[in-house]
C-alpha cells in the first residue's frame, strides 16, 4: 500500500517536471550522460597514457613528447566538455526545480482558497505553514540536487561496469563482491535513516504548529501564568524532534564513511590482485592504474546514491503532505441563484448592468423561467439541526425569523451555539436537518460567493493585512473609490484617528495592525463592512475585547452601520443589546427564551438573571 502511494506521488511529480520543461530535460539528460562518460574516458585515458605513451618513453635516449602533449591536450578538451556539461545540467535543473516549486506553491495556495472553513478549524496553522516551507524545501533539494546526482551516478556506474568487464573479469568480480556488501550496509543504515527523516518532517510540523499557537496566544499565556507549562510542552515536542533528527542524521552520517571504507577495502584488494596479475603478465601497468580509477568511479557514485536516497525519501514524504493538501475536497457549491444589480421598472424588479444600489436574487427555474426577488435581508431558520460531527448535534430545533431591518441578538454561555448560528448563515457549514431561508429562498440554492457578498461581519478578533489603511478598508470591495472609502471611515468613526496617523489613509500597517489599538483595529473592521454596504450584518462579540470608553466610540460607529440593515448580534455585554428587536437566549444549542428586552425582563427567567447579575455568562 505504501509503495503504491509512493509510486503515485512520483508519477505526479513527474507530470510537474515534464510539463513545460521537456526540451530542458532532454538537454539535462544528454549533459548528464556526457558528463558521466567523460569520467569513464578519464580512467581509460590513464591506461593508454601509461601503456602507449609513458612506458615507450622510458629508457628512450631521445624521447619525443609531442605525441604525449597532443593526447594530454585532447584529454583536457574532453574534461572541459565534461565540466561544461556539468554546469549546464546543474544550471538547468535549478531553473526546472524553481519553476516546478513555483507552480506547486501557486496550486497549493489557489486550492487552499477553495477549501471549507472546516479544514482550517481541524488543523494547526503551523502544520499547514510547515507544508509550504519545510516540505516544499525538501522538494527543491531533491529536484535540484538529489535526482541529477542519482541519475549521473547511475549512468557513471553502468558505464564504469562495462569498462571494468572489458578490462578484466576477475578484478570486476572482486569489485562486485564489495558492491554487494555496500548495498547490504546501505539498505540497513539508509532504511533506518529514511524512516527517521520522515519522522523528522512530521515533528517539525508539530513544533511549528505549537510555536504558532503560542505566538498567537501569548497574552493568554502571560495572563494565566502558563509560561512554565508551555515550556514543558514545547520541550516535549522539541525533544521528539531532536530525537528523530539525531537518529536520522546519525545513520545518514555513518552511511557515507562506511561506504567509503568498504570502497577503500575494494581498492586495496584490486591493487593487490592487480599487482599479482601484472607480475604474471596478465595485466599491464596502465590497465591496473585504469582499474583503480574505475573502482573509485564506481564506489563513489554508489555512496552518493545511498546518501541522496535520504533526501529523496524525505522529499517524497513532503510531497505526500503537499498532495494531501491539494487533494482536499474543495468547498462544494450547488447553488444557482445569483446576486445581480437591479432596478425597478413598472413596479417590477429587473436586472441591469448599472449600479443602482438595488440588488436582487436572480432565480432560474426548471421550466426556463427566471424570477427576480429583491434583496431585503430577511433570514429565517426553520427547525434547524446541526453538529460539526454527524453523530453529535449541538444545535437543536432552532427556529427564528429576522425580518428586514430587525436587530436580533443572541445571549448565552460559551458553547451555547451563538457563533455556530452565524456560521450557518454564511454557509461555512451546512445543516443536517431543517431549512435556512434568505429572502424566502433556501440558502442551499444561493451561490456561496453571492450569499457572502450580501453579508457583512465584524468579529471580536480583527483581521488586518499588510498594506495601507485604505487597502484594508477596501478589502471587501476592491473597486471602491477613495470617496467611498472616506465615507465608510466617517460612518464607522474611524476617520478621526486615521487623519492623525503619519500618512493618513496611506499609512502602511503590518502584522495584523501593529501600532494600532484594539479599538482602532475594530473601527477599521467596521469601516470595511460599511464600505461593502451589506443588507445583513453579523456582529460577533465585536466590542467584548475593548474598554468601556472605546466601546462607546465603536458602538456609535456600529449603530450608524446597523441602520436599515438586518443585524445579528452576539454580545456578552447585555447593555449593548437592550434596543434589539428580538433577543434569543440559548442554552446547550436550544432557544430557551425569546422576546425583546422588556418582555424578557418581565418573564424573570434566565435573561433576567443574566441582566441583573444573578446568573453569570461563562
Amino acid at each position: 500500500m505504501q509503495k503504491t502511494k509512493k509510486s503515485k506521488t512520483i508519477k505526479r511529480l513527474l507530470k510537474y517536471v515534464t510539463k513545460g520543461y521537456k526540451g530542458q530535460l532532454i538537454v539535462v539528460l544528454v549533459s548528464i550522460i556526457i558528463s558521466a562518460l567523460v569520467g569513464v574516458l578519464g580512467a581509460q585515458f590513464i591506461k593508454y597514457l601509461i601503456d602507449d605513451f609513458i612506458t615507450p618513453l622510458l629508457g628512450n635516449q631521445n624521447p619525443d613528447f609531442s605525441a604525449l602533449l597532443n593526447v594530454i591536450m585532447m584529454m583536457g578538451v574532453i574534461y572541459l566538455v565534461g565540466v561544461l556539461c556539468t554546469y549546464i545540467y546543474n544550471r538547468l535543473m535549478i531553473n526546472i526545480s524553481q519553476g516546478v516549486l513555483n507552480e506547486i506553491r501557486k496550486q497549493m495556495f489557489n486550492h487552499m482558497q477553495k477549501l471549507p472553513i472546516k479544514y482550517f478549524d481541524t488543523r494547526s496553522h503551523g502544520e499547514i505553514m510547515s507544508t509550504y516551507t519545510n516540505d516544499v524545501d525538501t522538494l527543491r533539494q531533491m529536484l535540484s540536487q538529489s535526482i541529477p546526482q542519482v541519475f549521473s551516478a547511475c549512468v557513471s556506474m553502468v558505464a564504469v561496469l562495462i569498462a571494468m568487464f572489458a578490462t578484466n573479469l576477475y578484478l570486476t568480480l572482486v569489485v562486485l563482491a564489495m558492491v554487494v556488501l555496500m548495498i547490504f550496509v546501505s539498505r540497513y543504515l539508509g532504511g533506518n535513516s529514511s524512516r527517521f527523516f520522515v519522522k523528522q518532517q512530521e515533528d517539525i510540523g508539530k513544533v511549528d504548529g505549537y510555536i504558532e499557537e503560542m505566538m498567537e496566544g501569548q497574552k493568554v499565556v502571560k495572563v494565566f501564568n502558563y509560561e512554565e507549562e508551555s515550556k514543558k510542552r514545547f520541550d516535549e515536542l522539541n525533544e521528539q524532534l531532536c530525537d528523530s533528527m539525531t537518529k536520522a542524521n546519525m545513520y545518514a552520517n555513518i552511511l557515507m564513511p562506511c561506504i567509503m571504507n568498504i570502497g577503500n577495502l575494494g581498492y586495496v584488494l584490486v591493487a593487490v590482485i592487480g599487482g599479482i596479475l601484472s607480475v604474471n603478465g596478465i595485466l599491464t601497468i596502465g590497465s591496473i592504474a585504469a582499474f583503480l580509477q574505475y573502482v573509485k568511479a564506481f564506489t563513489n557514485p554508489l555512496g552518493q546514491v545511498s546518501q541522496q536516497m535520504n533526501s529523496i525519501v524525505m522529499a517524497l514524504a513532503g510531497a505526500e503532505r503537499i498532495f494531501e493538501l491539494i487533494d482536499q475536497e474543495v468547498e462544494q457549491d450547488e447553488g444557482y441563484v445569483s446576486l445581480v444589480n437591479a432596478k425597478i421598472e413598472d413596479g417590477k424588479v429587473v436586472e441591469t448592468e448599472e449600479r443602482t444600489g438595488i440588488w436582487a436574487w436572480k432565480h432560474p427555474h426548471k421550466d426556463g423561467r427566471i424570477t427576480f426577488t429583491r434583496l431585503r435581508g430577511q433570514v429565517e431558520f426553520e427547525n434547524v439541526q446541526f453538529g460539526y460531527q454527524e453523530n453529535k448535534r449541538i444545535l437543536h430545533d432552532i427556529t427564528l425569523m429576522a425580518r428586514e431591518g430587525q436587530k436580533v441578538s443572541f445571549v448565552g454561555a460559551t458553547g451555547a451555539g451563538k457563533t455556530t448560528i452565524t456560521n450557518l448563515i454564511n454557509r461555512f457549514y451546512d445543516i443536517q436537518e431543517g431549512k435556512i431561508r434568505y429572502d424566502r429562498i433556501n440558502i442551499r440554492k444561493i451561490k456561496k460567493d453571492d450569499l457572502r457578498r450580501s453579508l457583512g461581519m465584524v468579529l471580536q478578533d480583527t483581521s488586518l493585512f499588510t498594506g495601507t489603511i485604505k487597502d484594508n478598508i477596501k478589502y471587501g470591495k476592491l473597486d471602491a473609490t477613495d470617496e467611498e472609502v472616506y465615507e465608510a471611515a466617517k460612518l464607522s468613526n474611524a476617520d478621526k484617528f486615521i487623519k492623525h496617523l503619519p500618512n493618513g489613509y496611506d499609512t502602511v500597517i503590518t502584522g495584523n495592525g501593529e501600532g494600532l489599538s484594539q479599538g482602532q483595529r475594530q473601527l477599521l473592521s467596521i469601516a470595511r463592512a460599511a464600505l461593502n454596504n451589506p443588507p445583513v450584518l453579523i456582529l460577533d462579540e465585536a466590542t467584548s475585547s475593548i474598554d468601556t470608553r472605546t466601546e462607546k466610540i465603536v458602538q456609535e460607529g456600529m449603530d450608524k452601520l446597523m441602520k436599515g440593515r438586518t443585524v445579528f448580534v452576539i454580545a456578552h455585554r447585555l447593555s449593548t443589546i437592550k434596543n434589539s428587536d428580538l433577543i434569543m437566549v440559548l442554552d446547550h444549542g436550544r432557544i430557551i427564551e425569546r422576546g425583546n428586552h422588556q418582555e424578557l425582563i418581565a418573564k424573570k427567567g434566565t435573561y433576567y438573571g443574566l441582566y441583573t447579575g444573578a446568573i453569570e455568562i461563562d
